[in-house]
């Protein structure tokens, strides 16, 4: 058994000696595994990088057996990300994301096609928490956990959507939300393509996101959410927090206080 395609690197872990198992996800295959040997050496431990973009060729004598994996650089990712904390806490996020929420050996162009596009972004760092936010949707919507923002839970309206319910993945206008507002997770206004992101925006998005990835994409199977998705909440809500700060200053001076 034999096959070649673009890859994308999710995860590797040591094997043996100067061996990994590394986790990979291409377009046809979806999420697969295979040893690479020689992974950890020196010559080759930049290439098996979570985030890289690599020509895979994967073999095996049985198509059930873990294979061998072999590959060449199309895209270091993993290099171009590592010079600012944020863009690699976005792509240690999504290639955990996709590590431990895919079923093994299953197609998703989708989300592979997401992937493509966004590694290339990362290095420009929070503008790109937008892009990620929307993958993490289509993440949601593949696995069969899809959110419904087409118009309000409680009015049927489409305008002013606010909210989504926690329970039902539904959207809700604030005049739906009513007193519940405070029990419900906020819905960014880009999610619904009415307005611009800024860091308050990406913060609640993954929020959001985050809540319906924990709940049913780990939750089904009794995982938490990857301690790198944590991680880049914990960073883009301390970036917000920082922007907040930085606004009320620039007002203090305006105002001459």
């Amino acid at each position: 058994m034999e096959w070649e395609a673009p890859a994308i690197v999710l995860d590797t872990r040591p094997y043996g000696e100067g061996d990994v198992l590394a986790t990979v996800m291409t377009e046809a295959h979806g999420r697969h595994r295979g040893l690479a040997k020689g992974g950890a050496s020196r010559a080759k431990a930049a290439l098996w990088q979570a985030g890289n973009l690599l020509q895979i060729r994967w073999t095996a004598r049985l198509a059930d057996q873990l294979g061998t994996l072999t590959g060449e650089m199309i895209h270091p990712g993993a290099a171009l990300a590592m010079d600012e904390p944020l863009p690699l806490a976005m792509l240690s996020a999504v290639c955990a994301v996709s590590e431990g929420a895919l079923p093994e050996q299953e197609a998703h162009p989708r989300i592979f096609a997401g992937l493509l596009q966004l590694i290339p972004r990362m290095p420009l760092g929070a503008p790109t928490l937008t892009r990620l936010i929307a993958w993490e949707m289509v993440v949601l919507s593949d696995l069969g956990y899809g959110l419904d923002l087409s118009a309000c839970a409680v009015t049927g309206r489409t305008e002013d959507l606010a909210f989504v319910s926690p329970r039902t993945g539904r959207a809700v206008t604030r005049d739906g939300a009513g007193d519940w507002a405070l029990r419900l997770l906020p819905l960014p206004a880009f999610l619904t393509g009415s307005a611009l992101a800024e860091p308050r925006d990406w913060r609640d998005g993954l929020r959001l996101t985050g809540y319906f990835l924990e709940r049913d994409a780990f939750g089904h199977q009794h995982r938490p959410l990857p301690l790198a998705r944590r991680m880049l909440y914990d960073r883009v809500s301390a970036l917000t927090e920082q922007s907040r700060t930085e606004q009320y200053k620039d007002n203090e001076t305006r105002h001459g206080g």
